[in-house]
């Protein structure tokens, strides 16, 4: 292992014009030889557009590819890549959410989707007034790849938790304003855990609602991550505030209007998701669907 980490860091060590050369070899496997889940990515993009035609869906699919193997030589880099290059290939856009939070005494729930390139919002913790940062992330069964990640989530001063120990952290935490927590919040429950679903992209989907019960317990302020490929290897990711409709947050209200952000997002740039996640297998499960959209 110690032999598979020196090689992947000096992978990481060179210039991404470079990396993109093994994408390009990644892109033309996957999309013309292998056809990585192709039929899972078909399926996914015709169930969330269904007003598109076959020749928009084969558009779309195909840039997938392209930003998938981008997104996958942009992971390894992270593993090496410099605070000052992190911040020129992420802009962060509407900054000053971060100080109005911070005067108002509300640590911050981050929520994302999974919108190329999330794993390189991590320097936003050199940027922010808030002294601590939590990626939060979810444990993989390889030992190796779970070290490698915690350590890329810890660059740049971030305090890395795993999912099942968040909760926690944030209710024994203070809430004075001076952490953020930065979910990806469109992960998929397993199928013992699919309590609640709504409808997303046309389709029942099971959901996450963890950090929904939070706004409903504590006073947290809940900002959404709009992530938008400028071009190859630089991104921007705008921050919004999400607002409870009345005084206080009610059940369900902060989980059905991230989804309904991340939907807009995605009918504006289809291509940018991580299509090839079998993110509705376990639609069927769903033991309270939310009909109603926000």
């Amino acid at each position: 292992m110690n032999y598979l980490i020196k090689i992947l860091y000096f992978i990481s060590k060179l210039p991404l014009k470079v990396l993109y050369i093994f994408s390009d070899v990644m892109f033309f496997l996957n999309y013309y030889l292998v056809g990585y889940r192709k039929n899972v990515i078909t399926q996914n993009l015709k169930n969330s557009f269904p007003d598109k035609s076959e020749e928009e869906i084969g558009k779309i699919r195909k840039m997938f590819y392209r930003n998938f193997s981008d997104y996958l030589v942009e992971t390894i880099k992270s593993f090496s890549i410099s605070e000052t290059e992190a911040r020129v290939r992420m802009q962060h856009i509407n900054q000053d959410v971060f100080h109005e939070v911070q005067k108002e005494g509300k640590n911050i729930i981050l929520l994302a989707g999974h919108v190329f390139n999330w794993e390189w919002i991590n320097a936003l913790a050199k940027i922010v007034p808030q002294e601590h940062c939590h990626p939060v992330y979810r444990k993989v069964n390889s030992d190796f790849w779970e070290n490698q990640m915690r350590k890329v989530r810890n660059k740049f001063g971030n305090e890395a938790l795993e999912a099942n120990e968040v909760i926690l952290n944030i209710f024994r935490n203070k809430n004075d304003g001076n952490s953020i927590y930065m979910f990806v919040a469109d992960q998929t429950p397993h199928s013992s855990h699919v309590n609640y679903g709504l409808e997303f992209l046309n389709q029942r989907t099971p959901v996450f609602v963890g950090y929904d019960k939070l706004a409903t317990r504590m006073d947290l302020a809940f900002i959404y991550c709009e992530m938008k490929k400028v071009k190859r290897g630089y991104y921007q990711v705008n921050y919004h505030r999400i607002y409870p409709d009345n005084e206080k947050f009610v059940e369900h209200e902060v989980v059905k209007k991230f989804h309904k952000l991340l939907e807009n997002t995605l009918h504006k740039h289809p291509d940018n998701y991580l299509w090839s996640h079998r993110k509705w297998k376990y639609q069927d499960s769903i033991k309270t669907f939310d009909s109603e959209k926000k």
